[in-house]
């Protein structure tokens, strides 16, 4: 008995995280999902970026809303170095009603959203990854024609308080990668709702 609740809770915990994903130094796969302005947005559509900080995030979650004004500052710092921010809402909307493109236009309107705010209706660019919460980061740099993942975790230390934090890992992940200098962070535990998965 003992042991197939064992089993049940581990298969819960599964469940919780996506199987796999890309770990540190691995090439991504582009993608192609749409836009709040209807757009369909790839990292191909970059020309000039060096890179890119792609966040999966979400509306309803208090993670994702404590992170919301530092996700928008992120865009605002580094977009212009060649590093901007691509959101990425991958959760069930039947989950999470809050979660719908439609309410995604409207977050996006309301906030006003510097960066392109994408739908993972499939929720498979969310598996390619790995992504396991959200807020959850994804920093990539253009490496000879493909696109390499750097760092990967929590945007800092404390959710809760952002002047607070210590440590700043996305940023300190993307001065390094402009400075040509090695991640000092390449991967931390994103703290963060779990992504709401199609049953």
């Amino acid at each position: 008995m003992k042991s197939k609740l064992i089993l049940s809770m581990m298969a819960v915990a599964m469940i919780s995280f996506a199987p796999g994903g890309y770990k540190t130094g691995d090439d991504v796969k582009d993608f192609s999902l749409k836009n709040v302005d209807g757009k369909m947005v790839s990292m191909s559509n970059y020309k000039d970026a060096k890179g890119f900080i792609l966040v999966f995030t979400c509306n309803h979650c208090p993670f994702a809303k404590a992170y919301e004004a530092r996700i928008m500052a992120l865009d605002k710092k580094y977009a212009s170095k060649g590093y901007p921010v691509i959101a990425i809402n991958p959760n069930d909307p039947g989950a999470a009603p809050e979660d719908s493109y439609d309410n995604m236009i409207a977050r996006a309107k309301e906030k006003n959203y510097t960066f392109p705010y994408v739908y993972d209706e499939t929720q498979d660019v969310a598996k390619a990854f790995g992504a396991a919460r959200t807020p959850h980061v994804f920093v990539v740099k253009k490496e000879n024609g493909k696109n390499v993942v750097k760092y990967i975790g929590a945007i800092d230390n404390n959710s809760e308080e952002p002047e607070k934090a210590t440590q700043h890992f996305v940023e300190d992940a993307v001065d390094a990668l402009l400075a040509g200098k090695p991640v000092p962070n390449t991967e931390t535990k994103a703290i963060g709702c779990t992504i709401k998965w199609r049953s």
